[in-house]
């Protein structure tokens, strides 16, 4: 279960302060999309989340958009926040991730990958050795294959001990 397991859990990606980072050694960030910086398939960042971008670009915080959406969906999103991307990225596979730290010129060490579910977010960056922060969704998604995946995630969680 530990593979699941994100090393902190907030309640949404706009808690993450740049002190916060430099406590556990963090200077990179890659950020999910649905669910983490807005509600599922919405092209508008949640209220807060453009704002909170700047400050941790001006504190000197790399960041980078990683998201299993295509690449249309995801280039859309990322340039309203004036962020790089990978898209189309396969979480929980490492490859994605990896191209992104390769594309910022960071180490997986250094970087915390920031999402919503356990299943890609959490497992992949476990697997890639990143600092792994869980958020609250914005919204539980209504589709039978989502409330089936946050089903299993509940079960996951009762195994943790905190």
């Amino acid at each position: 279960m530990a593979l699941f397991k994100p090393k902190e859990r907030i309640d949404k990606m706009i808690c993450i302060t740049p002190e916060m980072l430099a406590e556990v050694g963090v200077n990179s960030l890659l950020l999910d999309i649905d669910n983490t910086m807005t509600t599922h398939n919405n092209p508008v960042p949640a209220e807060g989340v453009t704002e909170w971008i700047q400050r941790m670009k001006a504190a000197g915080v790399n960041m980078m958009v990683v998201s299993n959406n295509n690449g249309e969906r995801v280039s859309k999103f990322s340039s309203l926040l004036g962020l790089e991307f990978e898209g189309s990225a396969k979480k929980p596979l490492t490859f994605g991730f990896r191209r992104a730290c390769r594309r910022l010129g960071v180490n997986p060490e250094n970087t915390a990958v920031v999402g919503d579910q356990l299943f890609t977010d959490m497992m992949g960056g476990n697997l890639l050795g990143a600092y792994t922060i869980l958020t609250k969704p914005y919204q539980l998604e209504k589709s039978v294959p989502f409330r089936f995946k946050r089903a299993l995630e509940r079960v996951v969680m009762k195994f943790w001990r905190d």
